[in-house]
């Protein structure tokens, strides 16, 4: 019997559907925002003395609003609000999305004309995706400070703007769609690969993800990246009941029991990315759809695919120029031409991801690749020290510990 969720947990997933309610509603993300932190405090208060009203959302939505009322009071506020409403109204054509969840329209009421995708992006992460300052900094390679000064110049930014906030008409689609899919793509890596925490993963921000990706695809079916995205999301989640061992410690992929793994859903995720990859331009998540797709397939680590891997993330490569993407070809390329060779790749970004702990993981592991155990132990404790997850702390450690103990047998023997 599955236990009932804790109030805190249903506070968090009721947050983005109440605040794009409001937003869309009175035309201020920025209020709309402050008023629903206002109305989660109070119910977090109220609800454990006085129990669940009988519709957490509409009671949410009702306080917030009150709070919104009593902020924008003014007959000059009214008529700005309504003016706001008028243009929202008049806006063009658009792809339709269900009027029955606003999260999804959240996604694109914050990708907002007035911000760039760098702005956007992270602010959309806090709206929606519930992530934390830090957790967000940390997928973007900067500091949390200056992730921080980010969001609080895209909340000005849009609060000074006379653009209305507002679903988009149907020339911004393009722009607000690319930044769409990556939030929906970094809520789903937070939730698959916690960054922060003692769990190896955050299943309720992934299966989010998933939810809102698969609305998405069921408004653009015909977009290849909606559904690359999709495929993508579904054949890495497939995993999910093999990546944990039983006292809920990381395994890694190599290490995974491939019969716990969801058929289903990588039959799924391998038809939308066989059915994507021939439509039009290829895309980066189609690209990585299909990745994962050949680890998927492998009925055994050793019958990997790794050729063809390599090629694929050579193109990847060269269409995103992400550092992160470079690391991930270095692991391949060790498989195919030998750890040397990954190596001598890892040098080319280690500037770009200098203090970042995924650099010497992947160090590490090439190095015991190659033999290096000194070295590899070494990096291993790096890795473990510049982590923010406690479950990947405790894997580096454990397998510094496991190279050394291989090591000191070597050298007794």
């Amino acid at each position: 019997m599955t236990a009932a969720p804790s109030i805190e947990d249903l506070l968090r997933d009721l947050a983005p559907h109440v605040l794009g309610a409001v937003a869309r509603r009175y035309g201020n993300f920025d209020d709309a925002e402050d008023a629903v932190q206002e109305a989660l405090l109070a119910a977090a208060q109220q609800w454990p003395a006085d129990g669940l009203p009988d519709s957490p959302y509409g009671w949410l939505v009702t306080v917030t609003g009150r709070r919104m009322s009593d902020q924008l009071g003014s007959e000059q506020a009214r008529r700005r609000r309504e003016g706001l409403a008028a243009i929202a109204d008049s806006s063009g054509a658009r792809p339709p999305v269900p009027e029955h969840d606003d999260s999804l329209q959240l996604l694109f009421l914050c990708c907002h004309p007035e911000l760039t995708p760098g702005s956007a992006i992270p602010l959309t992460l806090r709206a929606v995706g519930g992530l934390s300052t830090a957790e967000i900094a940390r997928a973007f390679l900067v500091p949390e400070a200056t992730m921080a000064q980010r969001i609080s110049r895209a909340k000005q930014r849009i609060r000074e703007s006379e653009a209305p906030f507002a679903m988009p008409s149907g020339g911004e689609w393009p722009n607000r769609l690319r930044s769409v899919l990556h939030v929906l793509y970094l809520m789903f890596n937070e939730g698959y690969a916690a960054t922060t925490g003692p769990r190896v993963a955050r299943g309720d921000l992934s299966a989010e993800a998933i939810r809102l990706t698969r609305m998405l695809h069921a408004s653009l079916p015909d977009d290849p990246e909606v559904t690359g995205l999709l495929a993508l999301m579904l054949l890495n989640e497939a995993r999910r009941p093999a990546r944990t061992g039983p006292a809920g410690e990381l395994v890694r992929l190599a290490d995974q029991d491939r019969s716990r793994w969801d058929r289903r859903s990588i039959a799924e995720g391998v038809a939308l990315v066989s059915a994507a990859l021939p439509s039009g331009a290829v895309g980066e998540y189609q690209l990585q759809a299909a990745i994962a797709a050949l680890h998927d397939e492998a009925r055994s680590a050793e019958e990997t695919d790794w050729p063809q891997i390599l090629a694929l993330y050579g193109f990847l490569d060269r269409m995103t120029a992400n550092p992160m993407v470079t690391l991930n070809r270095a692991v391949a390329v060790a498989m195919v031409d030998g750890p040397a060779a990954g190596l001598d790749l890892l040098d080319g970004i280690a500037e770009q991801l200098a203090g970042h702990h995924r650099l010497d993981a992947v160090r590490a592991h090439l190095l015991e690749m190659a033999g290096d155990d000194d070295a590899a132990i070494a990096h291993y404790r790096a890795a473990a020290r510049r982590t923010t997850s406690l479950a990947e702390r405790d894997y580096l450690t454990s397998r510094a510990t496991r190279v050394g103990a291989r090591a000191s047998r070597s050298t007794t023997g």
